[in-house]
């Protein structure tokens, strides 16, 4: 027997739910259909959430790229990537990642190529270069800079 909420009590918890953590919206609609309510009592919390400021998109995305960017090591790419899939809009995406200050972005990419390559037991220059580029790729580095640094790391035997 599932337990019956008034719409307050629901408010309430989806409150505690955005406090906890920044959320987006698209993470907040998920939650509220757990709760099975009507799309007017849905309309009332989202309303209500939006004006006291419980919910905030910008801030979700800046959040979320700074997040991602400091502890999981995400390039930008990966970070535009995710914030898509939260159906986060390409003016507030922008605005994330001019949280990610360009010297960190490098430094991070190159400790990344470092630990990487030591870890690599892979004798083929090209082999390794592909391994490299394969594992920074999927974690959201642009191509370009991948291709300056890998240069620079490993150099070619001609």
């Amino acid at each position: 027997m599932k337990k019956v909420f008034t719409v307050e009590e629901i408010k309430r918890k989806i409150e505690q739910y955005c406090v906890y953590q920044d959320r987006c919206h698209k993470e907040v609609e998920t939650k509220m259909r757990e709760y099975q309510l009507i799309p007017q009592a849905r309309e009332l919390i989202m309303l209500h959430l939006f004006e006291h400021n419980f919910l905030n998109e910008e801030r979700f995305s800046k959040s979320f790229a700074r997040g991602k960017f400091r502890i999981k090591k995400w390039g930008k790419e990966r970070i535009v990537r995710e914030l898509k899939l939260r159906d986060i809009t390409t003016a507030n995406i922008k605005i994330a990642l001019k949280e990610i200050d360009k010297e960190d972005y490098i430094r991070t990419l190159n400790e990344l190529v470092e630990k990487k390559n030591r870890s690599i037991n892979e004798t083929n220059i090209y082999k390794r270069k592909k391994k490299l580029f394969d594992y920074l790729k999927y974690r959201g580095y642009e191509t370009d800079l991948i291709m300056g640094v890998l240069n620079e790391i490993i150099k070619n035997p001609l």
